[in-house]
């Protein structure tokens, strides 16, 4: 929706990822105005990609998708999607000047319906990167199915200009005339909600990511599962085959001081447990193996659906990868260090799956002056055991992993003492415009 010159906002919220849309649900049923930026075209971030939660096996687009509902229904949120943060500047009067950069749709988002039509038209395929490129899609599309907005967006990059979409859109929204467009808004306070970044599994290169065709990332095989996911069923992206022996390498980009990250990710033992768990359930016949270092199952049930994973007949191996090999028919060769029994082994399987870790989003300290980094690049907590949210720059609070790697429900309450924290900002900061 346009803005008119400069609005007052009582909390700027940067990302639209689940820590996001919770910190500015609590911000407005606490009846505070709220801006939400979410620089893809749709909100939920990383959860609604995702098949299920561990512990208990609920349906992450379940869980995310009533909450962006209620925030686009909210009146006291208003949501820009496709849109990025330039910067943001803390201003004399405790208040901060945002300036933000809406992309060009191509698409009028207020007529359009989302019935795909234009989608259907486009003869242009491209790599879909909502199914991290394991499928193609079209220069005119809908990132998926549940998308909010479920409107239709135009990839201008690779886009002909052919004129199928709008020879046949009912509603005649396409408009190839859109510009970005830039404006000034003024917050009271700022959520940074920017979330993570996953580990580039390129950087390992003896496990052969990009080269052989059946080594995927723990990300592709939740799109996989999931519900929205791009096959019916879980197949090699090399050849289409049901693999019937699986290996997962956990710690890919983790606790390794040779890739630059030596912290635990928190989260990769655990999805990659509900990950086998779920493999168990769609392959019955299949062999699930994860190679670990150590399974760290600290949060509550977490213990017990390692337990209930091994009662599943999933294979946990103690041991080290060295590197991954493809031989025939796309099939992968493992090298690895068998640690309980201090020997070398290779073994052979058709699918490998890298449960790659977590890394720091370096977005922050883009945007605005005064950003502090702790030593692994997360954000600076100022006090990390009483008021974990507040950040180096008064009136900037964190939520979600912009400080550090957490899982889902760890997301969810740090997004809620970031919002309390700004709400008690925002109401002992007197501003004056």
């Amino acid at each position: 929706m346009p803005f008119a010159g400069k609005k007052l906002y009582d909390a700027l919220v940067v990302g639209g990822g689940i820590a996001g849309i919770e910190s500015a649900l609590n911000l407005a049923n606490n009846d505070l105005n709220v801006l939400l930026v979410e620089k893809d075209l749709t909100l939920g971030g990383k959860m609604i990609m995702l098949s299920k939660v561990f512990p208990t096996l609920d349906c992450s687009a379940c869980i995310t998708t009533p909450k962006i509902s209620e925030a686009a229904r909210h009146p006291n949120i208003t949501i820009l999607t496709n849109t990025q943060i330039q910067h943001i500047d803390k201003q004399d009067k405790n208040y901060f000047k945002a300036r933000i950069k809406e992309k060009a749709r191509y698409v009028d988002i207020s007529n359009c319906t989302g019935c795909q039509l234009c989608e259907e038209a486009c003869p242009v395929v491209v790599p879909d990167q909502y199914q991290y490129n394991m499928v193609g899609r079209k220069a005119a599309y809908i990132p998926f199915s549940i998308a909010s907005p479920r409107v239709a967006s135009i990839d201008i990059d690779n886009c002909t200009l052919c004129g199928a979409c709008e020879k046949v859109c009912p509603t005649g929204c396409i408009d190839f005339t859109q510009q970005d467009k830039e404006y000034d808004i003024i917050a009271k306070s700022v959520i940074m909600a920017t979330g993570f970044n996953l580990f580039d599994p390129l950087k390992v290169p003896r496990f052969s990511y990009g080269k052989a065709k059946n080594v995927i990332t723990a990300l592709q095989m939740e799109r996989l599962l999931a519900p929205t996911r791009p096959f019916n069923h879980v197949l090699r992206p090399g050849d289409g085959k049901m693999p019937c022996n699986i290996a997962y390498v956990l710690c890919t980009g983790s606790r390794d001081l040779s890739v630059g990250n030596p912290i635990c990710s928190q989260i990769c033992c655990m999805y990659s447990i509900k990950q086998a768990q779920l493999l168990m359930g769609a392959l019955p016949m299949a062999d699930v193996t994860l190679y670990y270092i150590n399974i760290r199952s600290f949060g509550k049930g977490f213990e017990e659906f390692y337990e209930q994973a091994k009662g599943m007949g999933v294979n946990f191996v103690k041991g080290k990868v060295g590197k991954i090999t493809e031989i025939e028919n796309g099939d992968l060769l493992l090298r690895y260090e068998d640690i309980n029994q201090g020997k070398v082994f290779e073994k052979k399987h058709d699918l490998v799956v890298l449960s790659v870790g977590v890394l720091a989003n370096d977005e922050p300290q883009k945007l605005i002056q005064g950003w502090k980094k702790d030593e692994y690049s997360f954000a600076f907590q100022k006090d990390l055991f009483y008021t974990p949210s507040l950040s180096s720059i008064e009136g900037v609070f964190l939520a979600g992993t912009t400080s550090g790697p957490m899982d889902i429900p760890d997301s969810i309450l740090s997004a809620g003492s970031a919002a309390m924290e700004a709400i008690r900002y925002v109401k002992q900061t007197s501003v004056d415009f």
